[in-house]
């Protein structure tokens, strides 16, 4: 699937809304995301150094540049708000200008909007959690899923960076069989679900998952400390389906499965989505985009566990809907509570990597990567009015 400026441009003007979403200065994928107040924040990841914000109550005004993230440039980091402060943990890159191969990082700086500085958080991750998503619960701490063995990850990629892989192109090949090749398991990715409180500057467990750990998957703050996890990687290159939702209550948690995402109308399967934009709107989990490689799932099923191997990734454009069935709207998932998953439209393309944000009236979809592995300034939103969707740009 490939998605160009044109063709990512023109389905949206169709719909052109009096009050238009600003788009971004400059495409941003793989970053972070956060809103205090009424601002919303992304930047990093393609984006570099660079941080903009957003006052949703004057979108006219535009995306404003804010200070420059004051660590070293980061893909794949999470991010949280507590106390109105920022807070990014891990992700990768490279530790200065001339490391030869890039790492997960341990590090958590913060951002504060008012002084508009960044601060290195005098802390540690326990584990990498680059891959990881963050959220803020409501006692000011700030719960941590997923995230990528730290060891594992900087030891391939230094090994990989270091073989030439045009004057020894078998030496090349073992390497990345033997790492790609490997069972969801043997990846060691964090299960635990981490707990950070800011004022103590302390970590804590609040339990393990009973399911295999994900990495890239999106996720919808719910009421009362809860959140839904939403497919994401179980390996590289291999998504999965499932849904869970998880509970939060003191230091502990509860983990129930939901439906598995639907099978797309394109396809035969659900292979899963990593990096799908999402959120939780009037009662209703959206989830949009997201990437994957149609025929993976197969692969693993056969015990091929280099399942994206050959394989080409796609950027998915469908549009998940999980609440109260509609009349006369059929469900190929489970009902749970009374809710299923519905496929209910498509994005203008396929899309995947980006920033997501509940707002009045839908989910705003802001950056991400198209089909051709760039990074869009394109900021649109997703209405859903519990019987159909529309885009607004």
């Amino acid at each position: 699937m490939t998605a160009t400026a044109m063709s990512l441009a023109s389905p949206l003007s169709t719909a052109m809304a009096a009050d238009a979403w600003p788009d971004l200065p400059v495409g941003i994928k793989s970053g972070i995301a956060a809103r205090v107040g009424d601002t919303l924040y992304v930047g990093l990841g393609s984006a570099g150094s660079d941080f903009y914000a957003l006052d949703i109550a004057d979108p006219a005004a535009g995306w404003v540049r804010r200070a420059a993230f004051s660590g070293p440039a980061t893909n794949g980091a999470a991010a949280a708000v507590s106390g109105g402060r920022i807070f990014v943990f891990s992700g990768n890159g490279k530790a200065d200008a001339d490391a030869k191969s890039a790492i997960i990082f341990d590090t958590v700086y913060a951002y504060d909007p008012v002084a508009d500085g960044w601060t290195k958080v005098d802390t540690t991750t326990p584990v990498g959690l680059s891959g990881a998503k963050a959220l803020a619960l409501e006692d000011g701490r700030i719960a941590l899923v997923g995230g990528y063995n730290k060891k594992l990850f900087d030891d391939y990629l230094a090994k990989v960076t270091a073989t030439d892989k045009e004057k020894n192109p078998e030496g090349f090949r073992t390497l990345v069989d033997a790492y790609m090749g490997m069972a969801p398991a043997d990846y060691r990715w964090n299960a635990e679900l981490l707990s950070y409180d800011p004022r103590a500057n302390s970590w804590s467990s609040l339990g393990d998952s009973p399911f295999l750990p994900n990495c890239d998957a999106a996720v919808a703050a719910l009421d009362d400390d809860a959140f839904t996890l939403i497919s994401g990687e179980i390996k590289p290159g291999l998504r999965t389906p499932e849904v869970k939702k998880v509970s939060i209550s003191g230091q502990s948690a509860s983990w129930l499965e939901l439906a598995d995402l639907p099978t797309p109308e394109a396809n035969d399967r659900q292979e899963g989505v990593a990096g799908a934009f999402a959120g939780n709107v009037g009662g209703a989990v959206l989830v949009a985009g997201g990437a994957n490689f149609v025929g993976a799932q197969a692969n693993a099923a056969d015990g091929k566990w280099f399942a994206h191997d050959g394989l080409k990734k796609g950027w998915r454009d469908e549009v998940y809907v999980y609440d109260e069935a509609a009349e006369g709207k059929p469900s190929d998932g489970e009902a749970t509570g009374g809710k299923i998953w519905r496929e209910v439209g498509k994005l203008p393309a396929g899309l995947a990597y980006g920033a997501s944000f509940p707002v009045s009236g839908g989910l705003l979809i802001v950056g991400g990567e198209d089909g051709e592995a760039k990074p869009r300034r394109e900021v649109f939103l997703m209405k859903w009015d519990g019987k159909a969707l529309s885009i607004e740009h």
